[in-house]
């Protein structure tokens, strides 16, 4: 696992833009996995700027979600495949036929879980997967207990999750109690593992996911076990890791063409 610790979350975005940029380079139709929520924001930021300025090409690349709400009609301004459309489709430039995502709607929730799994496998599995981490460890929706070798499968939300996501709707009562989420096992399959977090509130996850033992009740220290696993964190999410000077020296002695 590497540790990348940058001065803020701009510089954050930056950086794993510019992973996602370099991959598409290299594998022009690249599958990246995208998370939700406030954190990745300023990568998609950043990755949509290049692809304006002309410095990025993503006109083949594939958008694949980590997880989604049961029960929320597809087209609901806070459905996952709603704010994934919003937020990282439309402003790459990219037509909804590059994005593949678990059906929230359907009658049959175990059955589109194993769908969305094989259809995953089927698409050569995920080049790039971008994570965020819950002040509790979880990613994905994995909370905290998860099995780490967990498949594609219905959890239902803690009521800390809940309340975290509360600012997204009218109110906690409108945040629903399940979702699908992507496994432990099956994010652990994808081929780079990008983990983003900012700010003091993820600063004890990130420490207990980086430093402590690989657990289920911290399912992000599932990472640890993972041959291609960074987690990219500013100094405020940094506050907590002993080994904060460690990392800061091995990055800066990183060879440039190394990348992430």
């Amino acid at each position: 696992m590497e540790v990348v610790i940058v001065p803020d979350a701009a510089a954050g975005g930056e950086l794993v833009a510019t992973a996602m940029a370099d991959l598409l380079g290299r594998k022009p139709d690249a599958l990246l996995g995208v998370a939700t929520g406030s954190t990745p924001l300023p990568v998609y930021r950043a990755l949509a700027a290049r692809v304006r300025a002309g410095e990025a090409d993503v006109s083949r690349a594939r958008i694949c979600q980590l997880d989604e709400y049961v029960g929320l009609p597809a087209g609901h301004p806070e459905s996952y495949r709603s704010v994934v459309l919003r937020e990282v489709v439309e402003p790459l430039g990219l037509s909804p036929d590059s994005f593949m995502g678990p059906d929230g709607g359907a009658e049959d929730v175990p059955a589109a879980c194993a769908a969305y799994d094989r259809a995953l496998a089927e698409a050569g599995g995920v080049d790039l997967q971008l994570l965020g981490i819950g002040t509790d460890g979880h990613i994905g929706f994995n909370e905290p207990c998860s099995s780490l070798a967990s498949r594609t499968r219905i959890k239902t939300l803690t009521e800390q999750t809940r309340q975290d996501n509360a600012r997204f709707f009218d109110g906690i009562d409108d945040v629903p109690h399940h979702v699908i989420t992507q496994g432990i096992g099956t994010i652990l399959e994808a081929r780079h593992l990008v983990l983003l977090a900012t700010g003091e509130a993820k600063a004890e996850a990130v420490a207990l996911a980086v430093e402590g033992p690989v657990a289920a009740v911290v399912p992000a220290s599932a990472l640890q076990l993972h041959p291609h696993a960074t987690v990219v964190v500013d100094e405020a999410a940094a506050s907590r890791l002993k080994l904060a000077g460690y990392f800061r020296a091995t990055y800066a002695a990183k060879p440039s063409w190394q990348g992430l």
